[in-house]
């Protein structure tokens, strides 16, 4: 098992080329947010713009348009009812975040079996949230498994994996992993990044970072490091890494470490680790 440090931060962000455009740093397209859960993925899209990603699209329930304006006017909205808009989207993407405050109800799954068909060998998807369990659930299938990101926490790995909390040893947790053939972020305490032939721990993050919505965040800004950086397991922990860097750094004052301030903080410190490459 491999402690993160410093050094994958300074391996995977990239000085920006000068001759660049907004496509040039990928298109990300986020599912979820139903009528009661719109804060999930307002967060989520809030990580994903704030850490780099070209073009932002958030596939949510109207309700929730304009609150995502309100706070983000960077990002695109469509609607969860607008199915034609929602394909049309969905081909143009690199990289598919689906899942924070999507629900569980039919319209929820139906979402989730049309992205895990149609995904495309150029995509890459990122499995959070609701769409863990009814993957769990429903028994899914997966066509690029290699090319797939599931960010439980421990409660939703024990769904997924059939491991009780008790038996969430990295040994069966390797075994789970590649019976699914995906990427594995498992968070906790100190989440772990699991994949065909590397096992990452991160020794970062702290108390004041458990509240509601840091796992939205963390799966944002993974869709907004994949949808600029190389597509690799170096990336997402790279991503795993700094979420806590700053939440461990905003802990030092800080009772209750927000999400949002997570998000805000995050051009800074990509900026920082950039220069510190020199």
């Amino acid at each position: 098992m491999i402690q993160l440090s410093e050094a994958i931060l300074h391996q995977v962000i990239k000085k920006r080329p000068p001759i660049s455009h907004k496509g040039t740093f990928g298109r990300a397209v986020l599912i979820g947010g139903n009528q009661q859960y719109g804060g999930a993925i307002i967060m989520s899209a809030e990580a994903c713009v704030k850490s780099g990603a070209g073009l932002t699209s958030v596939i949510t329930a109207a309700k929730n348009h304009s609150a995502l304006h309100a706070r983000l006017p960077e990002a695109m909205v469509i609607s969860l009812e607008d199915t034609e808009l929602i394909h049309s989207v969905l081909e143009t993407a690199d990289v598919i975040l689906i899942g924070p405050g999507l629900g569980l109800e039919s319209s929820a799954l139906k979402l989730l079996q049309h992205v895990l068909t149609n995904q495309k060998a150029s995509q890459w998807l990122v499995i959070d949230g609701s769409a863990i369990s009814l993957f769990s659930k429903h028994q899914l299938s997966l066509t690029y498994p290699a090319q797939t990101v599931f960010t439980p926490h421990q409660a939703e790995w024990a769904r997924l994996s059939g491991l009780s909390f008790d038996q969430q040893t990295a040994e069966n947790n390797r075994i789970q992993q590649e019976n699914l053939g995906v990427i594995l972020v498992l968070k906790s305490h100190r989440t772990t990044i699991y994949d065909k032939t590397t096992c990452y721990q991160n020794p970062l993050g702290n108390p004041g970072m458990a509240t509601g919505g840091m796992g939205d965040t963390l799966a944002g800004i993974i869709t907004g490091f994949l949808a600029q950086f190389e597509k690799n397991t170096d990336t997402i922990a790279a991503a795993v890494y700094l979420h806590s860097l700053i939440g461990d750094t905003l802990a030092k004052n800080n009772y209750v470490v927000l999400p949002t301030s997570i998000s805000g903080a995050l051009p800074y410190y990509m900026k920082k680790y950039v220069l510190e490459r020199k």
